[in-house]
């Protein structure tokens, strides 16, 4: 079974929400409703990517959906420390670059 891990903490000005593990079809639910919690309580949402070991379409799904949710309450949803198979993906399919924050460098 696949592991996935979720963790959201508060801190000035932002929510941080740190995923760990495989965001798959079989965290679909948990990854999802983590991130929507998330941007429907606070207006700017940073995703910490750093212990993804695995990201696939579902789990891209999921960031976009957030970040339209976000968007829809003029919020902001961001990335950052993605690496290695995780930021190639999210290169290839654009979304590193719709959910850059502006503090990161292009990989």
């Amino acid at each position: 079974m696949a592991s996935f891990q979720a963790r959201t903490s508060r801190e000035p000005g932002r929510t941080v929400v740190r995923l760990a593990g495989e965001c798959d079809l079989a965290a679909r639910e948990r990854l999802t409703g983590t991130l929507l919690a998330a941007v429907d309580g606070a207006p700017v949402v940073v995703v910490d990517l750093a212990a993804v070991d695995f990201l696939d379409s579902t789990g891209i799904h999921a960031l976009v959906a957030a970040h339209h949710r976000a968007r829809a309450a003029d919020g902001r949803l961001y990335l950052v420390n993605a690496a290695g198979a995780v930021a190639a993906l999210l290169a290839l399919t654009g979304v590193g670059d719709l959910l850059r924050h502006p503090g990161e460098t292009a990989g």
